[in-house]
Protein backbone atom coordinates (compact mmCIF):
# COMPACT_ATOMS: atom_id res chain seq x y z
CA UNK A 1 0.00 0.00 0.00
CA UNK A 2 0.93 3.72 -0.99
CA UNK A 3 0.33 5.90 1.60
CA UNK A 4 0.22 10.10 0.40
CA UNK A 5 1.05 12.10 3.10
CA UNK A 6 1.66 16.04 1.26
CA UNK A 7 1.25 19.06 2.98
CA UNK A 8 0.87 22.51 1.38
CA UNK A 9 0.45 20.70 -2.42
CA UNK A 10 -2.67 19.20 -4.06
CA UNK A 11 -2.57 15.82 -2.43
CA UNK A 12 -6.03 14.80 -3.92
CA UNK A 13 -4.68 15.95 -7.33
CA UNK A 14 -1.21 13.41 -6.41
CA UNK A 15 -3.49 10.51 -5.32
CA UNK A 16 -5.47 10.50 -8.00
CA UNK A 17 -2.63 10.31 -10.22
CA UNK A 18 -0.69 7.50 -8.66
CA UNK A 19 -4.15 5.39 -8.18
CA UNK A 20 -4.45 5.79 -11.82
CA UNK A 21 -0.93 4.94 -12.49
CA UNK A 22 -0.21 1.75 -9.86
CA UNK A 23 -3.65 0.26 -10.33
CA UNK A 24 -4.63 -2.55 -8.83
CA UNK A 25 -1.90 -1.42 -6.20
CA UNK A 26 -3.58 0.16 -3.43
CA UNK A 27 -3.17 4.47 -3.21
CA UNK A 28 -4.47 5.62 0.51
CA UNK A 29 -4.83 9.47 1.96
CA UNK A 30 -4.35 10.30 5.64
CA UNK A 31 -8.23 10.40 5.90
CA UNK A 32 -9.21 7.16 4.51
CA UNK A 33 -9.63 4.52 6.25
CA UNK A 34 -6.72 2.12 5.98
CA UNK A 35 -5.00 -0.26 8.40
CA UNK A 36 -1.26 1.50 9.02
CA UNK A 37 0.23 -1.55 9.34
CA UNK A 38 0.09 -2.25 5.25
CA UNK A 39 1.55 0.66 4.59
CA UNK A 40 4.76 -0.25 2.64
CA UNK A 41 5.71 3.09 1.36
CA UNK A 42 4.60 6.51 2.40
CA UNK A 43 4.90 9.49 0.15
CA UNK A 44 5.50 12.82 1.48
CA UNK A 45 5.98 16.44 1.81
CA UNK A 46 6.33 18.47 4.72
CA UNK A 47 5.56 15.61 7.06
CA UNK A 48 3.65 16.70 10.32
CA UNK A 49 5.21 15.08 13.88
CA UNK A 50 2.70 12.06 13.56
CA UNK A 51 3.20 11.57 9.94
CA UNK A 52 5.12 8.10 10.46
CA UNK A 53 3.28 6.98 13.33
CA UNK A 54 1.96 3.57 13.16
CA UNK A 55 4.04 2.41 10.08
CA UNK A 56 5.55 -0.31 11.29
CA UNK A 57 6.11 -2.49 7.43
CA UNK A 58 7.39 0.59 5.86
CA UNK A 59 9.60 -0.55 3.26
CA UNK A 60 10.38 3.39 1.92
CA UNK A 61 9.99 6.85 2.58
CA UNK A 62 9.37 8.48 -0.92
CA UNK A 63 10.42 12.51 -0.76
CA UNK A 64 8.80 15.04 -2.85
CA UNK A 65 11.69 17.00 -3.02
CA UNK A 66 14.91 16.56 -4.36
CA UNK A 67 16.44 18.07 -1.46
CA UNK A 68 16.24 16.25 1.95
CA UNK A 69 17.46 18.70 4.64
CA UNK A 70 14.09 19.26 5.93
CA UNK A 71 12.80 15.60 6.17
CA UNK A 72 16.00 14.30 7.64
CA UNK A 73 15.20 17.18 10.17
CA UNK A 74 11.84 15.12 11.57
CA UNK A 75 11.89 13.85 14.88
CA UNK A 76 10.44 10.52 14.30
CA UNK A 77 11.98 9.60 10.84
CA UNK A 78 11.80 5.96 10.34
CA UNK A 79 14.78 3.89 9.99
CA UNK A 80 13.69 3.51 6.60
CA UNK A 81 15.41 3.83 3.13
CA UNK A 82 14.57 7.63 1.88
CA UNK A 83 14.51 7.66 -1.75
CA UNK A 84 14.87 11.01 -3.09
CA UNK A 85 13.25 12.37 -6.46
CA UNK A 86 15.38 12.53 -9.16
CA UNK A 87 13.98 13.74 -12.86
CA UNK A 88 14.73 14.97 -16.32
CA UNK A 89 12.26 17.24 -15.90
CA UNK A 90 13.33 18.52 -12.97
CA UNK A 91 16.99 18.73 -13.89
CA UNK A 92 16.04 20.96 -17.17
CA UNK A 93 14.10 23.36 -15.41
CA UNK A 94 16.68 23.86 -12.75
CA UNK A 95 19.06 24.17 -15.66
CA UNK A 96 16.58 26.69 -17.43
CA UNK A 97 16.69 28.69 -14.39
CA UNK A 98 20.94 28.64 -13.80
CA UNK A 99 21.04 29.64 -17.67
CA UNK A 100 19.07 32.25 -17.59
CA UNK A 101 20.42 33.73 -14.49
CA UNK A 102 24.12 33.49 -15.69
CA UNK A 103 23.86 34.91 -19.06
CA UNK A 104 21.88 37.79 -17.69
CA UNK A 105 25.21 38.78 -15.69
CA UNK A 106 26.99 37.53 -17.97
CA UNK A 107 25.56 40.09 -20.44
CA UNK A 108 25.63 43.01 -17.64
CA UNK A 109 21.94 43.15 -17.15
CA UNK A 110 21.94 45.33 -14.17
CA UNK A 111 23.94 47.69 -16.07
CA UNK A 112 22.47 48.21 -18.98
CA UNK A 113 19.03 48.36 -17.06
CA UNK A 114 19.92 51.39 -15.31
CA UNK A 115 21.39 52.91 -18.26
CA UNK A 116 17.66 52.40 -19.71
CA UNK A 117 16.24 53.87 -16.83
CA UNK A 118 18.74 57.15 -16.89
CA UNK A 119 18.34 57.14 -20.62
CA UNK A 120 21.89 56.91 -21.33
CA UNK A 121 23.42 55.26 -24.09
CA UNK A 122 26.84 53.80 -22.80
CA UNK A 123 28.12 51.54 -25.59
CA UNK A 124 29.73 49.00 -22.66
CA UNK A 125 30.95 45.56 -24.09
CA UNK A 126 30.48 42.39 -22.15
CA UNK A 127 33.34 40.01 -21.76
CA UNK A 128 33.45 37.16 -24.34
CA UNK A 129 31.66 33.54 -22.75
CA UNK A 130 35.41 32.28 -22.64
CA UNK A 131 36.43 34.92 -20.88
CA UNK A 132 34.05 34.52 -18.32
CA UNK A 133 34.41 31.78 -15.57
CA UNK A 134 31.37 30.01 -13.89
CA UNK A 135 31.97 27.85 -11.28
CA UNK A 136 29.01 25.31 -9.30
CA UNK A 137 28.95 24.51 -6.02
CA UNK A 138 27.57 20.97 -5.71
CA UNK A 139 27.86 18.45 -8.72
CA UNK A 140 25.44 15.89 -8.21
CA UNK A 141 22.46 15.29 -10.83
CA UNK A 142 21.49 19.01 -11.23
CA UNK A 143 25.15 20.21 -10.83
CA UNK A 144 25.81 18.12 -13.85
CA UNK A 145 23.55 19.04 -15.98
CA UNK A 146 23.57 22.82 -15.40
CA UNK A 147 27.34 22.71 -16.69
CA UNK A 148 26.77 19.92 -19.50
CA UNK A 149 23.76 23.06 -20.47
CA UNK A 150 26.54 25.83 -20.11
CA UNK A 151 29.14 24.43 -21.36
CA UNK A 152 28.03 25.12 -25.34
CA UNK A 153 27.56 28.35 -24.80
CA UNK A 154 31.35 29.31 -24.36
CA UNK A 155 31.59 30.13 -20.57
CA UNK A 156 34.70 28.85 -18.57
CA UNK A 157 33.40 25.70 -16.13
CA UNK A 158 34.86 24.86 -12.69
CA UNK A 159 33.16 22.96 -10.03
CA UNK A 160 33.23 22.41 -6.54
CA UNK A 161 32.00 19.38 -4.33
CA UNK A 162 32.59 17.45 -1.13
CA UNK A 163 34.04 14.80 -3.55
CA UNK A 164 36.05 14.55 -6.82
CA UNK A 165 33.53 14.87 -9.73
CA UNK A 166 34.78 14.41 -13.13
CA UNK A 167 32.90 16.30 -15.84
CA UNK A 168 34.11 16.87 -19.17
CA UNK A 169 35.02 20.34 -19.90
CA UNK A 170 34.74 21.13 -15.87
CA UNK A 171 38.17 22.17 -13.95
CA UNK A 172 36.69 19.98 -10.54
CA UNK A 173 37.81 20.69 -7.21
CA UNK A 174 36.88 18.85 -3.75
CA UNK A 175 37.32 19.14 -0.16
CA UNK A 176 37.50 22.56 2.00
CA UNK A 177 40.91 22.43 1.14
CA UNK A 178 40.39 23.63 -2.40
CA UNK A 179 37.49 25.99 -1.46
CA UNK A 180 40.18 29.32 -1.36
CA UNK A 181 41.44 27.94 -5.25
CA UNK A 182 37.80 27.45 -6.41
CA UNK A 183 36.64 30.78 -5.64
CA UNK A 184 40.09 32.57 -6.61
CA UNK A 185 39.11 32.05 -10.43
CA UNK A 186 35.01 32.39 -10.27
CA UNK A 187 33.03 35.05 -11.70
CA UNK A 188 29.77 33.82 -11.78
CA UNK A 189 29.09 31.74 -8.59
CA UNK A 190 26.03 29.36 -8.71
CA UNK A 191 25.19 27.40 -5.90
CA UNK A 192 23.13 23.81 -5.99
CA UNK A 193 25.08 22.25 -2.98
CA UNK A 194 22.71 19.66 -0.59
CA UNK A 195 21.59 21.59 2.60
CA UNK A 196 23.72 19.83 5.16
CA UNK A 197 25.61 21.21 8.28
CA UNK A 198 29.05 21.81 6.49
CA UNK A 199 27.53 23.50 4.12
CA UNK A 200 24.94 25.51 6.06
CA UNK A 201 26.03 29.24 5.59
CA UNK A 202 28.62 29.14 3.09
CA UNK A 203 27.15 32.00 0.82
CA UNK A 204 28.47 34.11 3.09
CA UNK A 205 30.93 37.35 3.31
CA UNK A 206 34.06 36.25 3.50
CA UNK A 207 32.82 33.47 0.47
CA UNK A 208 31.96 36.11 -1.62
CA UNK A 209 35.48 38.05 -0.64
CA UNK A 210 37.13 35.19 -2.03
CA UNK A 211 35.68 35.20 -5.49
CA UNK A 212 37.66 37.02 -8.74
CA UNK A 213 36.90 40.81 -9.62
CA UNK A 214 39.15 41.55 -12.32
CA UNK A 215 36.58 40.48 -15.11
CA UNK A 216 32.83 41.30 -14.31
CA UNK A 217 32.61 45.45 -14.38
CA UNK A 218 30.91 45.51 -11.14
CA UNK A 219 32.04 42.49 -9.41
CA UNK A 220 31.29 38.99 -8.78
CA UNK A 221 28.00 37.79 -9.00
CA UNK A 222 26.05 34.91 -7.06
CA UNK A 223 22.90 32.57 -8.04
CA UNK A 224 21.25 30.56 -5.27
CA UNK A 225 18.66 28.08 -6.36
CA UNK A 226 19.90 25.51 -3.68
CA UNK A 227 18.18 26.10 -0.64
CA UNK A 228 17.69 29.54 1.78
CA UNK A 229 19.91 27.62 4.65
CA UNK A 230 22.81 28.18 2.47
CA UNK A 231 22.90 31.82 2.58
CA UNK A 232 23.35 34.46 4.70
CA UNK A 233 21.12 37.49 3.79
CA UNK A 234 22.27 40.17 6.13
CA UNK A 235 25.90 39.50 4.53
CA UNK A 236 24.39 39.54 0.84
CA UNK A 237 23.02 43.05 1.39
CA UNK A 238 26.52 43.94 2.79
CA UNK A 239 28.44 42.33 -0.03
CA UNK A 240 25.85 44.10 -2.77
CA UNK A 241 25.85 47.37 -0.79
CA UNK A 242 29.89 47.75 -0.75
CA UNK A 243 30.58 45.97 -3.96
CA UNK A 244 32.03 42.95 -3.03
CA UNK A 245 29.08 41.28 -5.04
CA UNK A 246 27.93 43.03 -8.49
CA UNK A 247 24.66 41.68 -8.49
CA UNK A 248 23.18 38.52 -6.60
CA UNK A 249 19.84 36.25 -7.87
CA UNK A 250 18.22 34.15 -5.74
CA UNK A 251 15.14 31.78 -5.41
CA UNK A 252 15.32 30.59 -1.90
CA UNK A 253 15.47 31.95 1.21
CA UNK A 254 16.03 32.03 5.12
CA UNK A 255 12.50 32.47 6.41
CA UNK A 256 10.06 32.13 3.14
CA UNK A 257 8.02 34.00 2.00
CA UNK A 258 10.49 36.48 1.91
CA UNK A 259 9.59 38.55 4.59
CA UNK A 260 8.13 42.21 3.50
CA UNK A 261 11.02 43.95 5.51
CA UNK A 262 13.69 41.87 3.94
CA UNK A 263 16.25 44.46 2.57
CA UNK A 264 16.48 42.34 -0.55
CA UNK A 265 13.44 43.10 -2.24
CA UNK A 266 14.66 46.78 -2.58
CA UNK A 267 18.40 46.02 -3.99
CA UNK A 268 18.54 47.17 -7.58
CA UNK A 269 21.18 44.66 -8.25
CA UNK A 270 18.92 41.45 -6.53
CA UNK A 271 17.04 39.79 -8.59
CA UNK A 272 14.58 37.84 -6.26
CA UNK A 273 12.51 34.64 -7.33
CA UNK A 274 9.71 32.93 -5.18
CA UNK A 275 11.49 29.63 -5.18
CA UNK A 276 9.93 28.46 -8.54
CA UNK A 277 13.98 27.65 -10.21
CA UNK A 278 12.17 24.07 -10.38
CA UNK A 279 9.61 21.91 -9.61
CA UNK A 280 7.89 18.74 -9.20
CA UNK A 281 5.35 18.24 -11.06
CA UNK A 282 2.38 15.54 -10.53
CA UNK A 283 3.22 13.97 -14.48
CA UNK A 284 7.26 13.71 -13.60
CA UNK A 285 6.74 12.58 -10.11
CA UNK A 286 3.94 10.19 -10.28
CA UNK A 287 5.76 8.54 -13.38
CA UNK A 288 9.24 8.14 -11.50
CA UNK A 289 7.75 7.19 -8.09
CA UNK A 290 5.20 4.64 -9.79
CA UNK A 291 8.09 3.03 -11.03
CA UNK A 292 10.45 2.53 -8.15
CA UNK A 293 7.51 1.19 -6.11
CA UNK A 294 6.90 -1.41 -9.18
CA UNK A 295 10.46 -2.34 -9.63
CA UNK A 296 10.64 -2.51 -5.76
CA UNK A 297 7.53 -4.84 -5.73
CA UNK A 298 9.34 -6.71 -8.29
CA UNK A 299 12.58 -7.23 -5.83
CA UNK A 300 14.92 -4.60 -8.22
CA UNK A 301 16.56 -2.29 -5.92
CA UNK A 302 15.35 1.35 -4.75
CA UNK A 303 17.37 3.99 -6.76
CA UNK A 304 18.53 7.06 -5.84
CA UNK A 305 18.69 6.35 -1.47
CA UNK A 306 19.72 8.63 0.44
CA UNK A 307 23.00 8.01 2.71
CA UNK A 308 21.80 9.23 6.11
CA UNK A 309 25.42 10.20 7.28
CA UNK A 310 26.18 12.80 4.13
CA UNK A 311 22.27 13.98 4.26
CA UNK A 312 21.96 13.45 0.71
Amino acid sequence: MLLLHLSDVDEAGWASAFAEQLAPYPVVRRGDDFDPAAVRYVFVWKPTPDAFDDLVNLEAVLSLGAGVDALMQHLRLPDAPIVRFVDDDLSQRMSDYVVAHVTMHHRQFTRFRADQQARRWSQFYPPAAAETSVGIMGMGVLGQDAAQRLAPLGFTLRSWSRTPKQVEGVTSYAGAEALDDFLAGTDILVNLLPLTPETRGILNYATFAKLRRDRLEGGPVIVNAARGGHQKEADIVRALGDGTLGAASLDVFEIEPLPDSSPLWALENCYVTPHIAAISTVTSGVRYFSRVILDAEAGKPLVNVVDRQRGY
